[in-house]
């Protein structure tokens, strides 16, 4: 967490004093524990809020302007708020003005103007949600300062819709809601095609979550995820020989799946079927396995997960698999996979608490000799969702 004394100086040399209360917010990154290219299929995922993430300080100002800042970057620009427009130029703080236009959208007036000073803690580029931490602090901040009424669920909802149409980015709902609605040492089990939740206690006694930062920038993501969600469609049309009413793959079982999979015509697009169906089975059986206290059985299902994902979705890459071939390597490792969209971004392993230097610097280099690459890596706690701090 930011150390808020220094950050409140920096907020007062950024926008000089006033007369008006400093009030600050937090927004934590994200980890999906399970259950990857499932959200958009209308399946269960299992993400969990970080302790890490965005501190927001924010104060009114007198007139109807926004001030955006951040100790991340040297740019900073102020905004009339009736005249927000998405401007390439304007880098990350398409984010925040996003969320004010989406706000303004639903018919809030706002009755004051605000400077913001941002401070991220999470990697760019790494897959563990910054733009959503961005979204959802911005969001939580500004209706508590007009006095709206709180929704977390709403708060997530605004946050994807000001991504997809604000900032054109066509992303599933699992990352806001997870960054709105987490909560410390549990993860959540949600169904993303009806927005169903549950609090799912998380506390892998003996054992930490360690994330694994490959550091290989993610070029290929767009282009290769719209084209599997259309494998997807593909499969779905196929598949209405037998069902019908099918809209989603989410809404098959494993069973359904099994009997009618012979439909699909081409192997590539039945391969990326079998992982989305297969992918949400591991999901409830992970939710069962946490339930049991059976930490190795969790493991297991992390492990078969990534594997599916290399085999059949084909989204890891050489060095995400280089990293979890490394960490599956290291006496005292339970499991380890890749997390987010993948090609590049991060992996997630559930380490015991005793091997994790070990885990650090051994896989650390074999990564390093594999790809020429040097990873970083965080070990990370679950904390809560937004929240305000001061």
């Amino acid at each position: 967490m930011a150390n808020l004394q220094e950050l409140t100086q920096k907020f007062i040399h950024q926008y000089g004093e006033g007369n008006n209360e400093i009030a600050v917010f937090h927004a934590p990154g994200r980890v999906n524990l399970i259950g990857e290219h499932t959200d958009y299929n209308g399946g269960y995922v299992f993400p969990a809020a970080l302790t890490f993430g965005t501190t927001l300080m924010i104060r009114k100002r007198d007139d109807n302007k926004l001030g955006l800042a951040t100790t991340n970057f040297p740019a900073s620009k102020q905004f009339a708020i009736d005249s927000i427009a998405y401007d390439e130029a304007d880098d990350w703080m398409n984010y925040p003005k996003g969320i004010v236009y989406e706000l303004l959208q639903s018919g809030v007036i706002f009755k004051n103007g605000y400077d913001l000073l941002y401070h991220g803690e999470i990697p760019n580029g790494a897959g563990l949600s910054s733009s959503a931490s961005i979204e959802v602090v911005t969001a939580f901040a500004l209706q508590t300062m007009e006095g709206l009424e709180i929704d977390k669920v709403k708060i997530a909802l605004l946050s994807q819709k000001s991504e997809n149409e604000f900032n054109g980015v066509n992303s599933g709902i699992m990352d806001q809601f997870a960054v709105a609605n987490g909560k410390a040492d549990h993860a959540i089990l949600l169904m993303c095609d009806t927005l169903e939740y549950e609090l799912i206690p998380f506390q892998p006694n003996g054992y930490k979550l360690v994330i694994g930062n490959t550091n290989k920038r993610r070029g290929l993501v767009d282009s290769k995820y719209n084209e599997r969600r259309s494998e997807c469609d593909q499969a779905v049309e196929d598949l209405k020989a037998a069902y019908p009413d099918l809209t989603l793959l989410g809404q098959l079982s494993l069973e359904q799946f099994n009997s009618a999979k012979h439909l699909i015509k081409s192997d590539v697009v039945r391969g990326r079927a079998q992982h989305v169906v297969e992918e949400i089975d591991r999901v409830l059986q992970s939710i069962k396995a946490l339930r049991a206290n059976d930490l190795k059985q969790f493991g297991q299902l992390m492990n078969g997960s990534h594997d599916s994902l290399r085999d059949l979705y084909e989204v890891t890459g050489d060095e995400l698999d280089a990293m979890v071939a490394a960490a599956r390597q290291v006496p005292g490792v339970l499991g380890s996979r890749m997390t987010g969209a993948g090609f590049g971004g991060c992996t997630v392993s559930l380490v015991h608490e005793d091997s994790v230097e070990a885990f650090k610097e051994e896989v650390g280099s074999k990564y390093t000799a594999a790809t020429g690459l040097t990873a970083d890596f965080y070990v990370c706690s679950i904390g809560n969702g937004v929240e305000r701090l001061v």
